[in-house]
């Protein structure tokens, strides 16, 4: 059997006897709106953006972790460790950026090690669909026993379009911080830890944007409009990473009772003008490829796709 790896990551296996002749197909030239950017630019200015708590380097390689334990069940701050649980896959995955100083087989070998001593799944992080990306990565991934997970895009835009929007800031407050109400409308922390605070708090300059949800809501039951958000939850919140010449939004979230209000975009506007101050020309953002809203919503300020990214788990972890 062949293994034909598609520009997406997906891979797909015919029978050798089907095919009549092939060859290596190089990456299209990309047809954007906005900047040029390199493959490699763009993924050290994503890690950038997210940098684990602990890492280590495998040649061009680096191994990533950030996880907290969780006591276990029944005996808090008992003397047997808990569960360890990962905060993202980005900050606890393996980034390959060239060559690991050794056979990939080995290679692959040393991430299962590295992540199994520290009682966490092996991932790797890899990309397709760009000049420079790794499609023969993935497809030595496919070979030796891991599983894709999950898959997203990374897209790219001009900043000033962004920054000139036509939208409310005036309820945007922006701050160098995390604080306890923008985590409680974070989606992917459930109860905060270090790890999840640190991750958050990394990069070059960071950005915490927030709306209190003081326009009004008016519920679907009674009819009756209520100002702000119960038990302190803002209606959406933002981060964004400067750097450079790159400014990465990431964590747009908005309460499923306030949406289509201009939220988000008033958020990613307040952030965009934030990081114009600052020198900043471009955008990047990471969506998941099965996220329709939010695509149509980037589609609109004018993202366009860079590249796929992927994690691949260790088949048997």
């Amino acid at each position: 059997m062949l293994l034909i790896t598609r520009k997406s990551g997906e891979g797909v296996r015919i029978a050798e006897s089907a095919l009549v002749a092939g060859k290596v197909v190089p990456a299209a030239p990309a047809r954007r709106r906005g900047p040029s950017a390199t493959f490699r630019e763009l993924a050290l200015a994503t890690a950038h953006a997210w940098q684990p708590v602990e890492s280590e380097p495998l040649g061009e390689w680096t191994l990533r972790a950030a996880f907290h334990e969780l006591p276990p069940e029944g005996r808090p701050g008992g003397a047997v460790a808990g569960r360890r649980v990962g905060f993202t896959r980005r900050a606890n995955s393996a980034l390959p950026l060239g060559d690991p100083g050794m056979p990939t087989a080995d290679a692959l070998s040393r991430v299962r090690a590295w992540y199994e001593a520290r009682k966490l799944p092996p991932y790797v992080q890899a990309a397709t669909g760009a000049e420079g990306t790794q499609e023969l990565l993935c497809a030595a991934l496919d070979r030796h026993g891991w599983r894709r997970e999950v898959s997203a895009e990374v897209r790219i835009a001009a900043l000033a379009p962004i920054g000139d929007l036509d939208a409310d800031v005036s309820a945007v407050r922006l701050s160098r911080t995390v604080d306890e109400a923008w985590l409680r409308r974070y989606q992917r922390s459930g109860e905060p830890s270090p790890a999840v605070r640190s991750v958050l708090s990394s990069g070059p300059s960071v950005w915490f944007a927030s709306v209190a949800g003081t326009g009004g809501v008016r519920s679907e039951v009674t009819g009756e409009v209520s100002d702000g958000v119960p038990g302190g939850v803002p209606a959406a919140i933002g981060r964004c990473v400067v750097d450079g010449r790159w400014a990465g939004f990431m964590a747009v979230e908005v309460d499923p009772e306030q949406r289509r209000r201009g939220l988000a975009t008033a958020v990613m506007t307040a952030l965009a003008r934030k990081a114009l101050d600052e020198g900043a020309s471009a955008a990047w953002l990471q969506v998941e490829s099965d996220n329709d809203g939010a695509r149509a919503l980037y589609d609109g300020m004018g993202f366009a796709p860079h590249h796929h990214y992927h994690h691949y788990r260790w088949a048997e972890a």
